[in-house]
């Protein structure tokens, strides 16, 4: 018999196990106890000017260490039961971004059964929500399962891990931010929808591909769904909006090509924010961890839900997936633990399937293929798996000009800018980016984008089960350099530019680790391996023509569908 929310064309065989407490959950329980106990110490919060005596009593503190040695002696003692289920479907999608979303919506559209697995939750926005946190105040909705914050100088986080919405994967020489929940890093992405043009797109994703086709087929199939527009003129012309005016009239006195930036929102709700229908998001440039009145066109909303609506495709949030796994006979066999909000493992799953289609993101892919590598349960995988990678030239600079200012409560999203492909050291764009600040302090940030090549590579570390990015910063250096040149022209001799990622280095647009060619085909077929596919950023090599990369991850994925469907559906799977 069927069980109450089970897919009417899956299975389910259920048996339990006893397993030990799962260490890393056991571990962040403690450590909320040790701050717990920190915090109990003090008899008045800390207050802006207060000195901070941060020693413990000795009577908490031996309480504590000692409640922390009876812990660290017990998380190997069987505690808890994880209930082992085993399902099939004809196909598992992993992630549900946009590559993974486009995936499962061709998917359902042709008939095809299919989950999407989602490590996250759901986050449903709507005129006025508070789904999000907020820039400078981030809650335990901000960080993936850590008390830790995500973005560099945010505050820690005082509460027990949650699946929150971004994950820093740290890294030998540079950290991913990536998303986490259902539509991927599209729910706190800007929105920007950036199309390289042909020579960039050959020189950066692929030479082979057929460009002329996607230009005329799927990048204005993906603009339709994403509903593209540019920033209105009685925007752009209201106080709220001044940087973004400062920066485009600064760029073209001194020459370059700027442009608004077509954007996957509804700018009817940036109006709304200005009369005071709604509370404001965009015009005051809170949008890093997502825009709450619901006016962004993320996957959820547009891919994601046209794949649900097909009737074939169900969705599993809080589904973390461990491992990929290749049967003797050719089946996937996907490793999966259903996890609580807080990380505990509640289930774990083994998901057999004909066809499994990677959409985790770079870091998230490629790890996944790395261990599946290192531990032989994939065999004959490519041994270039965990190459190619890049960070598409990111680079954050803040920048304070004392002669004129960007105002308080910038208006976002990053909807324009200006692009140079005449340097030697390769094509580069530069944008705004808003920050809500909710006083005038004359500082705006701007971001740059540009062409490097995919040297960053994966190691697979057996002391921890998984894959670390190793790159070196020499890498990106020069192109680092004529970013910066240009934006100190654009802003002035004495304003004050700091490349913030000089000290905190990171990206928020991983690509690569399973490139095209040596690991994949242009559809995404994984090499030798009937059945598995790469249908996200990890098969672009490094960077994606200057131009923020979901556009293209998209297009592709558009492509790689219509192709899968047509040659694969009912061969292959």
């Amino acid at each position: 018999m069927r069980r109450g929310g089970d897919h009417p064309l899956q299975f389910r065989h259920r048996f339990r196990v006893r397993r030990p407490r799962d260490s890393a959950t056991a571990h962040r329980s403690l450590t909320f106890r040790l701050c717990q106990a920190f915090r109990s110490s003090r008899s008045n919060p800390i207050r802006s000017g207060d000195h901070v005596d941060t020693a413990l009593s000795r009577r908490t503190f031996l309480g504590t260490a000692a409640a922390a040695a009876v812990a660290l002696t017990v998380v190997a003692v069987p505690r808890a039961r994880a209930e082992v289920t085993e399902e099939r479907h004809r196909a598992v999608v992993i992630g549900s971004g946009f590559g993974g979303a486009i995936t499962a919506m061709h998917l359902g559209r042709a008939g095809v059964e299919t989950v999407v697995l989602e490590r996250g939750i759901r986050w449903p926005t709507g005129p006025n929500a508070e789904t999000f946190p907020r820039m400078f105040a981030p809650d335990r909705r901000a960080s993936w399962l850590s008390p830790m914050p995500v973005m560099t100088g945010a505050p820690p986080i005082p509460s027990e891990p949650y699946t929150g919405l971004m994950e820093r994967v740290r890294g030998n020489g540079i950290d991913i931010l990536c998303g986490a929940g259902v539509g991927g890093s599209s729910l706190a992405y800007h929105g920007m929808t950036l199309q390289p043009d042909g020579a960039r797109f050959a020189a950066s994703v692929s030479p082979s591909l057929d460009y002329d086709l996607l230009d005329r087929e799927y990048y204005p199939r993906v603009a339709r769904m994403l509903r593209v527009a540019e920033i209105p003129d009685d925007l752009l012309a209201h106080p709220r909006y001044r940087s973004s005016r400062e920066f485009l009239d600064r760029a073209a006195r001194e020459g370059f090509d700027t442009f608004r930036v077509p954007m996957s929102i509804d700018w009817d709700f940036a109006r709304r924010e200005l009369t005071g229908e709604l509370k404001p998001s965009y015009t005051t440039g809170d949008v890093i961890y997502g825009v709450n009145n619901g006016g962004k066109f993320s996957v959820d909303v547009t891919y994601l839900a046209a794949a649900e609506n097909t009737g074939n495709v169900s969705v599993a949030p809080l589904h973390r997936v461990t491992d990929v796994e290749r049967a003797p006979n050719g089946t996937w066999i996907t490793h999966v633990d259903r996890i609580h909000t807080d990380g505990t493992i509640l289930e774990r799953k083994r998901l057999l399937s004909e066809a499994v289609f990677l959409g985790a993101g770079s870091a998230g892919t490629t790890r996944l293929l790395m261990k599946a590598h290192a531990k032989n349960l994939v065999p004959d995988l490519p041994d270039e798996v965990g190459t190619g990678w890049g960070n598409n030239g990111d680079r954050v600079f803040s920048v304070t000009t004392p002669l004129s200012s960007p105002g308080e409560f910038q208006g976002g999203p990053a909807c324009v800018g200006m692009k140079d492909y005449s340097d030697p050291a390769g094509a580069l764009m530069i944008v705004t980016g808003p920050v809500p600040w909710p006083a005038d302090i004359g500082t705006t940030s701007v971001i740059g984008l540009g062409v490097v090549r995919g040297l960053g590579r994966w190691q697979y570390d057996a002391a921890t089960d998984d894959a670390v990015l190793h790159w070196d910063q020499k890498f990106d250096r020069e192109l680092t350099r004529a970013i910066e040149t240009r934006i100190r022209r654009i802003a002035g001799p004495a304003a004050l530019v700091v490349d913030i990622n000089a000290v905190d280095v990171n990206t928020f647009h991983p690509l690569g680790g399973a490139p095209m060619g040596p690991v994949c085909d242009e559809v995404g077929r994984v090499l030798g391996q009937r059945g598995l596919y790469v249908v996200d950023g990890a098969k672009i090599p490094g960077s994606t023509g200057a131009c923020n990369p979901s556009m293209t991850i998209a297009a592709l994925a558009e492509y790689g569908a219509d192709e899968i469907v047509r040659r694969d559906a009912g061969v292959v799977f």
